[in-house]
């Protein structure tokens, strides 16, 4: 509930409730100077969940050696106050691309090309610095009001490992834009990314997913059976053949017939589209 009159916390006031997800609520927050900020803060209910507050640290950890990147949230401090857990970020205003997209937002619609690109070019940022996100997704990326992207929650967040690798206990993720080894537990790398940029690609271009479905099950029965599958030209005949090229090799079923890095694939995408 958003407090009519701003909060303590720590040396910080809780100003307004922007958004709550599943592990955390994020505030407007101002410290004593004024300045605005996002403060991440966990939820009580997961004080005492282990694995939460042990993927909530490390996703803190991991924006602190991405954060110097014009599209990555930027990184201020995280810590501890009266047992809450918090992450203090750049406050920026904007949206995060999911709600965008549902209002046929015109920030999105007349800045899609650019948006596409600054994705992937975050994505780059995480990968060259030795990290994948493992949450890719419309709803893990600020558009501000002048169109510029910020990649954000990274709690999921893993360093690539030397050779694909098997994440041990449940399986977290949000099973639409999961790649087919990633639904099926097997080991996983760097390019689960890239086919999660081509699911969240295709449905920003097409206005529907590439595999729907209700369950994980269903979804990775459409990934691997593909008799149905509607490539993105003929949903949207105005796409550059060359962008419909890299958004179905991000889609490839077998990871290694995926780009070897998304460097490859953001080339190939500005060339795409001109840019």
């Amino acid at each position: 509930m958003t407090p009519t009159a701003p909060v303590p916390f720590g040396r910080f006031y809780l100003q307004e409730l922007i958004s709550s997800g599943g592990m955390a609520d994020i505030w407007l927050a101002t410290d004593p100077t004024g300045k605005a900020y996002a403060l991440r803060r966990m939820h009580d209910r997961l004080r005492f969940n282990f694995l939460a507050r042990r993927r909530f640290i490390r996703g803190c950890e991991i924006l602190s050696r991405l954060a110097d990147h014009e599209g990555i949230i930027g990184y201020v401090e995280h810590g501890k106050t009266n047992g809450h857990l918090y992450l203090l970020m750049e406050y920026v205003e904007g949206d995060n691309l999911k709600d965008l997209y549902g209002r046929h937002d015109p920030v999105l619609l007349e800045n899609v090309a650019q948006i596409l690109i600054d994705m992937a070019v975050a994505l780059e940022h995480m990968h060259e610095n030795g990290f994948m996100h493992l949450d890719f997704k419309p709803e893990n990326v600020m558009v501000t009001r002048n169109a510029s992207v910020r990649l954000i929650d990274f709690d999921l967040a893993r360093p690539i490992p030397e050779k694909p690798r098997r994440i041990s206990g449940k399986n977290p993720g949000t099973p639409s834009y999961m790649a087919p080894e990633q639904l099926q537990g097997e080991p996983i790398s760097h390019p689960v990314d890239m086919f999660s940029y081509g699911v969240a690609a295709y449905e920003l271009l097409t206005n529907q997913k590439p595999f729907p479905g209700e369950t994980p099950g269903e979804i990775l029965k459409r990934q691997l059976d593909r008799s149905d599958f509607i490539p993105p030209r003929e949903l949207n005949p105005d796409l550059p053949p060359a962008l419909e090229r890299v958004i179905l090799r991000c889609l490839e079923k077998e990871p290694e017939r995926r780009y070897p890095f998304i460097g490859v694939m953001v080339r190939e995408l500005q060339a795409a589209l001109y840019v």
